[in-house]
């Protein structure tokens, strides 16, 4: 297969937010006289920008693209007055941004803007130096608005709990509409343009809160002005605007006759002072979101612990975009059951004791315990939702302070799988490129992954991508979720048969000679092999085995090969089988089998769940492996920290996160230290589990909460989010991001790394850290794929995908040249089929599945402190098919009693098509513990990495008399009914008969849906 064409591949690659189409050849235009540099076909506006040329632009968005609602860019183009957003550039252009006509329309076009918006802004919650409508006023000089603002006369909605809509203060840009329809790809928002007044629609006319928006934040982050505000802002951003509402709104009179008299002028001189003294005492500060792996950043805005809003625009994996989570998931920061002192524990009970006390206890029993039964009688746990350097520092106190290699992280729940199928076959355990370049694939291929709620931003790339017809989205999965039912072709194949399919697409499609020959032969080693062990896994035994069609299986094989660019994205589907790791493997063969590797487009995609779960393993956080995946054994990794931190490492393997627990009930474990992680609900067979901690002689357990776990700690050590501190994240792209302490640590509590450096420190250890830059120094000094990291090339938004160069030079796009294999080839892995061991039988005959809800982050325990949050998605339940719930005689709201041979729940049922046949799914996330979905999964696991199988259990349903209301509110964003359109569809607003061109002119613009599509790059 051939080279993508995408021109100025480097160019899209360093842009950050949604993909812009390609540019074209390079020419010259000439813009106020100056001869400026552009490229074919790119909007003229981006031009005029980039001159650093002033121009008035209230709804052209660089990352939404040309809108063309306000005509503020109106310039002069070859003589003829049109929009600068609007009209794509080509050779020879001569504009003129400031000629009489120009500005007459430029001045006219803001007019009709005002006459929508009441400007009222030294009063303004939003008056804070972002404000576009602001701004532009102060742009355009103009002293008086000649028509005046008129009351729409819509209510304001403030039904959604984090933000608000005023219709009044809406001017109808539509910016709000794009984000949604084309970056979100929610399809929620329109405008009603041929209503007798407008306004922004949501699901056509529901109040917000009944309604599809799910909360994303989109609509408000590139609002201009304050019709679209966070409820978090109202009365809390600025010097007026806490004032009592019937003296705010006197306030408004009095600015507003003050404008009469005494123009615009002196009351934007007045809002500019005002704005200015905010920046007083609200701070602003770039972090990383602490949920999924996607990576997302943004500015936090803050006034000391009243976290204000979340602002996004310059992160390289988000741009403008965020989740519910990532936008409005903060208050578990400030919850009021955060623990601020540590406990001890006395009997039954705990009491509150002093950072000393714990510490000295924590040093002394773990020294006891080592000097009795040995270092390989302690295990410790590293969080994923620690940062980098917090990892590190757990798995550098069990080597060099301790002595074992009993270190682990949750990264063994979920993506060690596709680690282990990675390495063996391209040698790197991670994505091979970026969202980019899944944006730039020509299909997108997902299994076992419901990225639209694990990980929505992502995601979001994905259906921008297919609704603009640059990519053909195929789904594998047994339930269907949002990207099923926006597929091309969504294929159900029974559980833990991915294998099955793959290898059989991956023998018909060298079978057909429809692989990349020239490919395999340069850059592929072990084919013969390979073949010989797929030869039995004909498309009719795949039928057999998983459910699919053989013809249909033919027609997707002979489609895929003849993909320019294709990438596949996998996620807890595929790694929580007994096969996991093979599995694993069988979908990048496929992928090497077809060429799919090393160039823009291409790729294997493990998503990530948690925020940094891809970080903690990065930095040795396993039992065999130490920083950037260095086995122990190796000899130069041995010297080397052996000069660095003065002990010879120990080659043998520890033991990893399940084999931990079975020592603990042996009695070969005694002491275990576990960071940041709800192990008690996210492990498999969680009534084990609790008897492996029961077990334990000395159990540490650190945290924000009193978890569910801590109830089996002997010591209870206050953490600090990622709020409270500073260090760095690795999202699902190897990217490396750092993240800068938005407040101070809640009193009485720590950031992890102090609490080990102070452990380490009494058992006379020199951990003498003042920043965690230190570390990272350290990281960089022990690390061949983190050598040229350090925080000033991570300063403010600049990111790093490893491996990095000592020069710094990252690698956004693995393989380009080589694989990660002494000869540089890449290795078809001859892996094998493991079926489930838990099918459905006459006592258990229901299949359980298992995975994230998008209100919610894994077992809920930071998203359940969230009110708004937990408001919409109030409690876990079992999704039951229609068939299945009609066979049974269960209604939505009914409860039923869920059991397997490892224990039962009891749970309200959701009756939905989601899923089918005798599938039941429950989400992760349960208030209570003991209505948590691991209260049934067994022990069993791949066999390569002992990652629990949680999605090989069978259960038998119970159904109870009692019948409550249903599980998910009317208030839920799943009952809404979206309404999909192409865009803001402007040309609805030009064919209304009270639309004029601003000064009256005959503009020059593309007015028709497909110059709007082709701005977007979409295929006509």
């Amino acid at each position: 297969m051939g080279e993508i064409d995408v021109p100025n591949d480097v160019h899209i690659r360093s842009m950050v937010g949604p993909t812009r189409p390609p540019r074209g050849e390079q020419v010259q235009v000439t813009v106020d006289g100056a001869p400026q540099v552009a490229w074919v076909g790119e909007p003229l506006v981006d031009v005029i920008n980039r001159a650093q040329i002033e121009l008035a632009q209230v709804c052209y968005h660089p990352q939404l693209g040309p809108i063309q609602t306000c005509d503020t860019c109106a310039v002069e183009i070859n003589g003829v007055v049109g929009r600068a957003c609007g009209t794509k550039v080509a050779a020879g252009m001569v504009v003129r941004t400031q000629t009489t006509a120009a500005r007459a329309a430029q001045r006219d076009a803001y007019d009709r803007i005002v006459a929508n918006h009441d400007l009222y802004c030294t009063v303004c919650d939003n008056n804070n130096g972002n404000c576009t409508v602001h701004n532009t006023l102060g742009v355009l000089g103009i002293d008086h608005q000649t028509r005046p603002f008129q009351p729409k006369g819509y209510e304001k909605d403030m039904s959604n709990p984090f933000y608000r809509y005023d219709p009044d203060q809406c001017i109808l840009c539509g910016r709000c509409v794009e984000a949604c329809q084309n970056v979100q790809v929610n399809e929620t928002l329109t405008i009603g343009w041929e209503m007798e007044q407008p306004r922004v629609l949501w699901d056509g006319g529901k109040p917000i809160g009944e309604s599809s928006c799910v909360s994303c934040g989109h609509c408000i982050t590139v609002c201009p002005c304050n019709a679209l505000q966070e409820k978090s802002m109202l009365g809390e951003a600025g010097l007026f605007t806490g004032l009592p509402l019937p003296v705010w709104n006197a306030a408004i009179d009095v600015v507003k006759g003050v404008e009469a008299s005494a123009g615009l002028k002196p009351i934007m001189n007045v809002s500019e002072i005002e704005s200015a003294a905010r920046d007083r005492y609200i701070k602003k500060t770039k972090t990383v979101c602490t949920y999924c792996g996607v990576g997302c950043s943004f500015d936090v805005w803050t006034d000391e612990r009243h976290i204000l809003k979340v602002e996004p625009g310059l992160g390289h994996a988000n741009g403008i975009s965020t989740c519910v989570k990532g936008k409005f998931g903060w208050d578990y920061v400030n919850s009021g059951d955060r623990l601020t002192t540590p406990l001890i524990r006395e009997g039954d009970r705990f009491r509150e004791a002093s950072w000393d006390e714990a510490l000295d206890l924590v040093a002394r029993r773990l020294s006891e315990i080592r000097a009795k039964d040995g270092p390989d009688a302690l295990a410790f746990i590293a969080s994923s939702k620690a940062t980098n350097e917090e990892a590190f520092l757990v798995q550098k106190f069990a080597r060099q302070v301790i002595g074992t290699n009993n270190v682990d992280n949750c990264s063994r729940y979920c993506q060690s799988p596709a680690t282990a199928g990675l390495i063996r076959t391209v040698g790197i355990g991670g994505d091979s490129g970026t969202i980019r370049d899944i944006e730039q694939a020509s299909m997108v291929i997902t299994i076992g992954s419901n990225a639209a709620e694990s990980h929505p931003v992502l995601a979001t790339r994905v259906k921008r991508a297919q609704k603009l017809g640059r990519t053909k989205l195929v789904v594998f999965d047994i339930r269907e979720h949002e990207l099923a039912r926006r597929s091309d072709l969504f294929l159900r194949p029974r559980p833990g048969t991915d294998f099955v399919w793959l290898s059989a697409v991956s023998r018909f499609i060298v079978e057909q000679g429809l692989h990349d020959r020239a490919f395999v032969e340069a850059r592929v080693n072990g084919l013969d092999e390979y073949l010989e062990s797929i030869s039995g896994y004909t498309l009719a035994y795949a039928e057999q085995e998983t459910g699919i069609p053989a013809a249909t299986l033919e027609a997707f094989a002979r489609d895929l090969a003849a993909q320019e660019g294709v990438c596949i994205l996998w996620a807890m589907g595929v790694t929580q089988q007994c096969g996991g790791s093979d599995t694993s493997a069988a979908i990048s063969n496929l992928l090497l089998l077809t060429g799919n590797y090393g160039r823009t487009g291409t790729g294997a995609y493990p998503l990530r769940g948690h925020n940094n779960v891809q970080g903690a393993s990065d930095m040795g956080a396993m039992p065999d492996q130490v920083s950037g995946y260095q086995r122990v054994g190796d000899p130069l990794t041995v010297q080397r920290h052996e000069r660095e931190w003065g002990v010879t490492l120990r080659p043998e393997r520890g033991l990893d996160n399940t084999q931990m627990i079975d020592a603990a009930i042996e009695g070969r474990l005694k002491a275990l230290w576990l960071t940041g992680e709800e192990m008690s609900l996210t492990d498999a067979n969680a009534n084990h589990l609790e008897r492996g901690y029961e077990a334990l002689e000395f159990f540490v357990v650190q945290d924000l909460y009193f978890t569910n776990t801590a109830r089996y700690a002997d010591v209870v050590l206050p953490a600090s989010p990622s709020l409270e501190k500073e260090g760095t994240f690795t999202s699902t792209e190897r990217r490396i991001q750092r993240l800068y302490q938005v407040m101070e640590p809640l009193r009485g509590t720590r950031p992890d790394w102090q609490i080990y450096s102070a452990v380490a420190r009494r058992l006379g250890f020199d951990w003498s850290y003042a920043h965690p830059a230190e570390i990272m120094d350290e990281i960089a000094r022990l690390t061949p794929f983190y050598a040229g990291v350090n925080y000033a090339r991570l300063e403010g938004y600049e990111t790093l995908c490893w491996p990095v160069a000592e020069d710094g030079t990252d690698t956004p796009l693995l393989y380009r040249d080589r694989f990660h294999f002494p000869d540089g080839k890449a290795v078809l892995y001859p892996a094998t089929y493991k079926p489930r061991q838990n099918a459905p039988d006459a006592e258990f005959d229901l299949h359980l599945n298992s995975g994230r809800m998008l209100e919610h982050f894994h077992e809920g325990n930071m998203t359940f402190r969230v009110h708004g949050i937990a408001e919409k998605a109030p409690d876990t339940f079992v999704e039951l098919s229609p068939e299945l719930a009609a066979e049974r005689a269960v209604q939505s709201g009914q409860w039923v009693r869920l059991i397997s041979p490892h224990g039962a729940v009891r749970l309200r049922a959701l009756v939905t098509g989601r899923v089918s046949g005798n599938e039941v799914y429950v989400p992760m996330n349960a208030r209570r513990a003991e209505d948590a979905v691991n209260r049934l999964t067994g022990s069993g696991g791949d066999s390569i990495t002992n990652t629990p199988a949680y999605k090989d259990t069978s259960v038998r349903m119970e159904v109870l008399n009692d019948v409550g209301e249903n599980p998910l509110p009317a208030t839920n964003h799943r009952w809404g009914h979206p309404t999909p359109q192409r865009g803001v569809e402007v040309e609805r607003k030009w064919a209304r008969p009270d639309y004029v061109f601003p000064g009256g002119l005959l503009p020059m613009h593309g007015d028709s849906l497909n110059a709007r599509t082709d701005a977007l790059g979409a295929d006509d």
